[in-house]
Formats: C-alpha cells, sequence, structure tokens
C-alpha cells in the first residue's frame, strides 16, 4: 500500500521540510481526497533518486526481500537446463532409441514440468489465506520450509518418481513466493519508487536462471556426468534467504488492515529509520483512511469476501494483474524458457547450454535498464511493447521452421532467440509488479494469489504440449513450433493493449479511485486524481507565498 511508502515529513535537497508538511490544502479539495481514501503525504514531489536516499531502509527491505526470486529463478532454470545434462539422462531415462542412446521418456518430462506448475498452483492459492490472516513473515517462514525439503528430496532423488516429488515441492514453495513477495514489496515500498523495486523480483530472478545455466554449461563441459553439485548450491540460496527473512520488517498496511494498529505503528517506525521529521502518527492515519475508504466500499459494493476478487470492479482488477504474465505462457514462455535447452537441442544448435547462457546474459541486461524505467517510461507502455515483440519473434521462428535451412538459419535463430529474452524479461518485470500493485489492499494477496495461479494453470497445459511439439521422437515440429505460439498469443497480445493501465506513481488509494471512476486503461496516466490535486494546491500556495 503506497502510503505508507512516504512518510508525511522529510526533508530533501531541494525543499525545506516544513512546506512539505505545514502547507494545508483548501478545504473542498482536502476534503474530496479523504472522501476517496487519500491525503498527501509531502513526498509526491521527490524525484526517484532523492526517494530512495530518503527512505534508505525500507529500500533495502524491498531490495532484499526480492532475492528470494533468485532461488525461484534458479529452480526453473535448473528445470529446464538439467534435462539436457548426460549424467543427469543416464541416472533417470527410461527409454532407448534405435541406436541405443538413452533417452528422457516424453511423458515423464511433461510431468515433471507439469508437477511444477500444479505445485505453484497449490502454493499460490492457499498461501492467500494464511498470508491474509497470519502476516506476509509466517508466509515468509512458511514457504522457506517448502523450499528446503524441496531441495532434500532434489539431492536424495535416484529415480524419476522421487525427483518428480521434489519437483511438487518446489513447485509449492515457488508458488507461495510467487505470490507473496509482490505483495511485501508493494505493501513495502514508497510510491514514487515502487515499480522499480517491485522489478527487482524479475531481475533477481534472471540472475538465479543465469546462475542455473552456468552452473550446468560449467557441468556439461568439465563433468558431464556430473549433475548433483547444480542442485547441492542451492543451499547457499536456502540459508541466505532464512538470514534475509529473520531481519524483514512485516508489512505495516498488512497490520493497519488487521486492526493491529501498535505493530503497524512498530513496523512503521523500523521502516521508515533514518528519515528526518519523519511523523508516525500522521503516516499511520493516512493508511488508516484509505483501509477505512476500502472497507466502506466493499461494503455499499457487497464485496467484502475474498472471492470478491470473481466480480466487478475487483474482478476486472484480477484480470488486469494476471494478464500481462499469462500472456507469457502463451507467447512461448514453455518452448524459450522452462525447455529452452532441450528445445535448441532437439533443434540442432551445437551447444544449447551456451546460448541459454548467453540470453540469460542479456536477460540481467534488460532487466537492470527496465528496472530504472519502471517509474519514468511507466509499466503499461514496458508490457505492451515487450509483450508485442514477443509475439514477432514467434512468428519469426515459426518462418524458419517453413522455410530451407541454412547456416544462417541457426544465427537468425539464436537472434530472435535474444529478442524473445529481451522481450519476455520486460514483459515480466512489468507482470510480477502488476501481479503485487492491480488489486486493492484489503484482497491484495487473493489477487495475487489467483492471479499468479493463472499462469500456472496455463503452464500446466503448456508443459504437457511443449515436449512433444520439440521431441524429434514425437510430432517433431521443431522450429514450426513459434506458429503455434504465434497463433494463441495474438490475442493475447491485443489485449494487452486494450486492458493494462499504467500504474507509476500512483499510491494504492489512487490507484482504487481510477478503478472506481471506472476510466479506461489508456487514460490512467493523464487522468488527474484527489491527490494530485491536493499536491497542485499546496504547491499554488506555496508559490504565493
Amino acid at each position: 500500500m503506497g502510503h505508507n511508502d512516504k512518510p508525511a515529513s522529510k526533508e530533501a535537497p531541494q525543499h525545506d521540510a516544513a512546506d512539505w508538511v505545514e502547507d494545508a490544502p483548501s478545504k473542498d479539495v482536502a476534503g474530496d481526497a479523504a472522501a476517496r481514501g487519500q491525503a498527501a503525504t509531502g513526498y509526491e514531489e521527490l524525484t526517484l533518486w532523492e526517494t530512495v536516499k530518503t527512505f534508505k531502509v525500507s529500500t533495502a527491505a524491498c531490495f532484499f526481500a526480492a532475492f528470494s526470486a533468485a532461488t525461484d529463478g534458479y529452480q526453473i532454470g535448473m528445470n529446464s537446463g538439467i534435462v539436457a545434462n548426460k549424467g543427469f539422462i543416464a541416472q533417470f531415462a527410461t527409454q532407448t532409441t534405435a541406436d541405443g542412446s538413452r533417452v528422457l521418456a516424453s511423458p515423464i518430462l511433461a510431468g515433471w514440468s507439469s508437477i511444477q506448475s500444479v505445485g505453484q498452483i497449490i502454493g499460490m492459492v492457499s498461501l492467500s489465506f494464511i498470508s491474509s490472516r497470519y502476516g506476509r513473515k509466517v508466509a515468509m517462514y512458511i514457504y522457506w520450509f517448502i523450499l528446503a525439503c524441496s531441495v532434500i528430496a532434489e539431492s536424495v532423488a535416484r529415480q524419476w518418481q522421487v525427483w518428480l516429488v521434489g519437483k511438487l515441492l518446489a513447485g509449492i514453495g515457488v508458488g507461495c513466493l510467487q505470490s507473496t513477495l509482490p505483495t511485501y514489496i508493494s505493501e513495502v515500498a514508497p510510491v514514487r519508487i515502487r515499480g522499480g523495486l517491485l522489478m527487482l523480483y524479475s531481475l533477481w530472478w534472471t540472475i538465479g536462471t543465469f546462475f542455473a545455466y552456468i552452473a550446468m554449461q560449467t557441468m556439461n563441459r568439465q563433468h558431464p556426468m556430473e549433475y548433483l553439485t547444480p542442485i547441492y548450491t542451492q543451499w547457499a540460496q536456502i540459508g541466505l534467504m532464512l538470514a534475509i527473512y529473520v531481519f524483514l520488517p512485516e508489512s505495516p498496511a498488512w497490520c493497519v488492515t488487521r486492526g493491529n494498529m501498535e505493530r503497524a505503528k512498530k513496523e512503521l517506525k523500523k521502516l521508515n529509520r533514518g528519515v528526518p521529521g519523519f511523523d508516525l502518527d500522521k503516516q499511520l492515519e493516512i493508511m488508516i483512511l484509505a483501509a477505512e475508504h476500502e472497507e466502506e466500499v466493499a461494503r455499499v459494493q457487497k464485496s467484502v469476501p475474498w472471492y470478491s476478487i470473481f466480480k466487478g470492479i475487483d474482478g476486472i482488477r484480477t484480470v488486469i494483474a494476471l494478464w500481462t504474465n499469462l500472456s507469457q505462457q502463451f507467447l512461448g514462455l514453455t518452448l524459450f524458457s522452462t525447455f529452452g535447452t532441450y528445445f535448441f537441442q532437439q533443434a540442432g544448435l551445437p551447444d544449447p547450454f551456451l546460448i541459454k547462457c548467453i540470453t540469460s546474459s542479456i536477460n540481467i541486461a534488460t532487466n537492470i535498464v527496465i528496472v530504472g524505467l519502471a517509474d519514468q517510461l511507466g509499466r503499461r507502455r514496458i508490457a505492451c511493447i515487450a509483450s508485442t515483440v514477443m509475439w514477432v519473434c514467434c512468428v519469426v521462428i515459426g518462418i524458419l521452421g517453413v522455410t530451407t535451412r541454412v547456416n544462417a538459419t541457426n544465427y537468425v535463430l539464436v537472434l530472435f532467440a535474444c529478442f524473445w529474452n529481451m522481450g519476455m524479461t520486460a514483459n515480466g518485470a512489468a507482470g510480477w509488479g502488476f501481479i503485487g500493485e492491480i488489486s486493492s489492499q484489503r484482497l491484495r494477496p487473493y489477487t495475487a494469489g489467483f492471479g499468479a495461479a493463472c499462469t500456472c494453470v496455463a503452464g500446466v497445459v503448456m508443459g504437457q504440449l511443449t515436449p512433444y511439439m520439440v521431441n524429434a521422437n514425437q510430432w517433431n515440429w521443431n522450429l514450426r513450433t513459434g506458429w503455434f505460439y504465434a497463433g494463441v498469443g495474438l490475442p493475447f497480445t491485443v489485449g494487452m493493449w486494450l486492458l493494462i493501465p499504467e500504474t507509476a506513481r500512483r499510491s494504492s488509494a489512487e490507484l482504487d479511485e481510477l478503478f472506481e471512476r471506472k476510466i479506461k486503461p489508456w487514460r490512467f496516466h493523464k487522468t488527474e486524481t484527489a491527490t494530485q490535486r491536493v499536491v497542485k494546491e499546496q504547491k499554488a500556495e506555496r508559490a504565493e507565498q
């Protein structure tokens, strides 16, 4: 929730602290804002860098919380790369080809991929209720324990059935993580830089996948029959996660929604430690004002229960929250990411691990750029352009599949795989941001959980189909698989431009207002909110003095 993020009285390098806090807008403007659950915090005009310097603790909390996504990325990356590892194949293969080579059976491959997605669905849906009732930190400890159990299962697995159990546990843990972290970051991050901090999730995820591919590439070259070392390296991440979670403050916004004002004050004080002139009581009042307005609107609209995420305005917000990430599944995520190494191997490229390392490096660079631009360029523009790029790449790869194979084909394939990865990275960064910030505060964990789970439902389907599409011993579609994703992905690409609103620099209460007023998604960034009118009046009054 944005208000907790921008404490009410602070010194900025270019402004007198008193000017930020003491100016009182006219009763009409201020009253209208209060009626909509809004109030100016005094920090709406800070630059991005000023916000970072002012709110060092809350910024750091979001940064380190997002680190958990590295474990998520490592799991996904390892799942993609390890199935092409010779030692792994030798251990878990159940079929033999005509030339005597042992291979992984497509049903088993599909089962591993799908069971992880099923686990993610279980984790995303179930933990939402725990997170809402007992808090974000309790949810973090629960999924940490599940992830630790998954690494134990992967470490001892010597049969494909045990690996299946490990993938199920990994999916549950990752699903819990994916629905909890964007919610936590959205509630703790300063509004002015919330987009960049939310997109750190995607950055850490990409770094995690990169190191997974590096680990698999190293093993493939130096010890091709060794597959356990990359699995064991996960224990370092598990240990770091626990150390971080112990020190993270609880979300003050969650405390307010549960009516625990004393704890909310305590956590707010932690997160805003060192902020000059921080007015704790005023900041808490702003959060309470927004929470009470949401509750009142919910009562009037008879949408108080958690399942309100399926109806009315809240239902629309749920669709928007899930749309960007869901689109990835229909634009080739399973093909290029989950089975990326396997796809390149089946396509005949000589070093599929190296290609995945290259694309992961590009993803990291893209993520760093996106994090920096998230609150300037805006989430809508990033998401829409990125999805369009992904769709075009699917078309190009489909064209390669129906043209004569020449030496240049591989180079073009790698080039557009890189472009696709850039688009996926930008799309995913924006998508996880929407998962965390589109919903109202009271329904955020449920919307995040259901929205993320819908993506995994599609992942289950694609996880079943993709191995058959690319396997030379099955359907053998090879590069023609690009046409499948171009076809099913087109409606989602068009939908991006029609559904996705701009959320940059908007507090949770401001987003509530824009949705309540039924503003068209493509007009969100052009529409003035009650908070903006208050800030404008404060600025005019300062100019007159």
